[in-house]
């Protein structure tokens, strides 16, 4: 445990920017890659959706990260293993199989980022007091969406920079992902060095197989017999299950020709607006709706926030009926879209952790995360199938209409608060 505050700082925000940096790069930018390399939108969004299955399934492994190593250790090796396995995307990028090689690398960072993530957030407790892990908390979430920012606007600006003046899409990939690569790994040698070395993160579990097999079954048992488990998976997996759709066809929309009806905006002004003006415009929701919360309780906002997060979703309907070719008008609805999502999404957080309370309550909020991941899944691998065959016009009424299953699923909850 550390002495003096100027060492936590020395780590925490690092740890937490390089927690960000491969969500980002796998959830994200894959998509805007994929799209700037003629992938069709229903294989983007199939295959990328498939990349948010190593954290559904994430609470299934996280006992044994206990009891094979330290978590000090797993940091800094998912780290490297990061790093490398950016150098591998960057690297397949030019090649004529690039869509097959990038996704098995995408794979594996979509694993070693779970991975890395049950690491960092057990080190993130056992390194911290009590009272500094309160301190800290909002300095780790700001440093995790700090690195979204970076990825979703500075990388993707960088690569439309590249396209532009030397118009070649792979290589201003390729570029990105190699400084993705370097980012990773001098983390990973920074962590060697900067990270404590807290007496609790022993080496190995004392834990033996067995017992960690039946505290996990046990720990299974009774998420599955809380009261109202059933209106809770309901929430859980359909809340979001219109903006789980229109997520993965954003930025599509955004770069695609008009003459498909899309935007036709280049990937540098797509990295302004979905990468920098968008995320700023969510945190703000974020930050507004917690503080609502907290002032009048979930009961009284889980209706207003539930509302604004889906009609939020009217700005894309508007864009792709009218295709402004003002940047204002168009960053105001990405931002309005982002905004609402930001803002309806504390509801969701706020549930899954009244939801989780109990005495297993860190292990089944890690469930509840697992189960949020299969909600955006889900629905995200057959949207961009739709969106071609009904074109993105009807498409975006189409996420209208699915929004009504979130409504549904909010007014079962609404009822039990």
């Amino acid at each position: 445990m550390e002495k003096k505050k100027e060492k936590s700082w020395s780590w925490v925000p690092s740890l937490y920017f390089i927690q960000g940096l491969p969500y980002a790069l796998v959830i994200n930018i894959s998509i805007i890659l994929y799209k700037k390399l003629d992938v069709s939108n229903a294989d983007i969004a199939f295959y990328t959706s498939w990349l948010y299955f190593p954290w559904v399934i994430k609470p299934l492994w996280s006992p044994f990260v206990d009891l094979l190593k330290s978590k000090r250790w797993w940091v800094v090796t998912m780290q490297f293993v990061l790093g490398v396995c950016m150098a591998g995307v960057a690297f397949t990028i030019p090649t004529s199989f690039f869509f097959q090689s990038t996704l098995a690398f995408f794979w594996l960072v979509a694993f070693s980022s779970a991975t890395h993530d049950i690491a960092a957030d057990g080190f993130y407790m056992l390194g911290l007091s009590k009272e500094k892990q309160a301190f800290f908390i909002g300095i780790r979430n700001t440093s995790f969406r700090l690195a979204m920012i970076f990825c979703q606007g500075a990388l993707v600006m960088l690569a439309g920079y590249i396209e532009k003046t030397r118009n070649d899409i792979p290589l201003s990939w390729s570029v990105v992902f190699f400084i993705s690569a370097l980012i990773l790994i001098l983390g990973a040698v920074y962590h060697r060095f900067m990270l404590p070395r807290p007496v609790a993160d022993d080496s190995k579990s004392n834990q033996s197989f067995q017992t960690i097999f039946k505290g996990f079954s046990e720990t299974i048992s009774d998420f599955f017999s809380k009261k109202g488990i059933g209106i809770a998976l309901i929430f859980i997996l359909f809340y979001r299950f219109a903006e789980a759709q229109l997520l993965k066809l954003a930025s599509p929309f955004l770069l695609d020709n008009p003459n498909v009806g899309g935007l036709g905006l280049s990937t540098e002004k797509v990295g302004f607006l979905y990468g920098t003006l968008g995320p700023i415009a969510l945190i703000t929701g974020g930050i507004l709706g917690g503080i609502v919360i907290s002032k009048h309780g979930l009961k009284k906002w889980i209706w207003p926030m539930a509302l604004i997060l889906n009609l939020s979703n009217l700005a894309y309907v508007y864009m792709a009926y009218t295709l402004p070719d003002s940047m204002f008008i168009t960053g105001l609805c990405v931002a309005v879209e982002q905004f609402g999502y930001g803002f309806g999404l504390t509801a969701y957080t706020m549930y899954l952790i009244l939801f989780s309370d109990g005495k297993y309550k860190t292990s089944h909020y890690a469930f509840a995360t697992g189960l949020m991941a299969a909600g955006m899944m889900f629905p995200g691998m057959i949207s961009g199938w739709i969106q071609e065959q009904i074109g993105y016009q009807l498409f975006f009424v189409w996420v209208m209409i699915c929004t009504i299953p979130g409504f549904i699923a909010t007014a079962l909850v609404y009822r039990r608060l």
